[in-house]
């Protein structure tokens, strides 16, 4: 087993941690995606080789569940007392906007065989709030998978759309070129709709199908909850 840091003392370089390894291959895999984060890269990105990355990761799968683990461990605390709304509305967008920077997590996130502590932490708090707000159990399943979806199908839909190599406005362009407005209308005025700016915070999309998501829910709520007797 090759020491820690013992490539880096003679030679002046930081001596590598746990820590300084997670950063680098997080980093490596936002701007390059998994299939670009290797030990090889990493440990020249770290000034070390790597064989040396071994003594923390036992693998480069060992350690996709660490960075994952980093990564979903971003997802921002709530802000209690304000409602089971509010609070998963809270969850949900926190988990996007980790998502939005680090888009490669998605597609590990669905993996079944990474289900670990961070993921866990994560599920655990949308399924105890809509429990406590008066769910039953199959109805906390249905809606938990249909908010899981909206955060992470969001995600890989427009890291699908945006992994092409031309802009979305000149894919716009070349779609209304080869296809009739007349004959398509409707789709011709959607296309037009994602390339207009929309002056609004965050991704109104995203929020739009998130509020779709908890309206539903709060309806269904309440029609399965007795009323109080006057």
């Amino acid at each position: 087993m090759v020491s820690p840091g013992t490539d880096s003392v003679a030679s002046g370089r930081e001596r590598l941690s746990m820590a300084r390894v997670l950063k680098a291959a997080i980093t490596m895999a936002d701007e390059s995606g998994l299939d670009g984060l290797t030990m090889r890269r990493l440990a020249r990105s770290l000034g070390s080789e790597a064989m040396s990355l071994y003594y923390y990761v036992k693998s480069r799968d060992a350690l996709l569940d660490e960075i994952l683990d980093a990564v979903v461990g971003e997802i921002g605390p709530v802000a209690g007392g304000s409602g089971w709304k509010d609070e998963i509305r809270q969850i949900a967008i926190s988990a996007y906007e980790m998502l939005e920077r680090h888009p490669w997590a998605a597609a590990l996130m669905m993996s079944p065989t990474r289900v670990r502590s961070a993921r866990m932490r994560f599920m655990e708090s949308l399924l105890g709030r809509l429990r406590q707000a008066g769910f039953s159990a199959e109805m906390t399943d249905r809606a938990y998978h249909a908010l899981d979806s909206h955060i992470i199908g969001s995600t890989l839909w427009e890291t699908g759309y945006s992994s092409g190599s031309s802009g979305l406005d000149d894919y716009a362009e070349q779609f209304l070129r080869a296809f009739s407005e007349d004959e398509f209308p409707y789709l011709a005025e959607h296309v037009t709709q994602h390339v207009e700016e929309i002056p609004a915070a965050g991704d109104p999309t995203f929020a739009f199908g998130l509020d779709l998501i908890l309206d539903g829910l709060e309806r269904l709520l309440a029609e399965a909850t007795p009323a109080e007797p006057m």
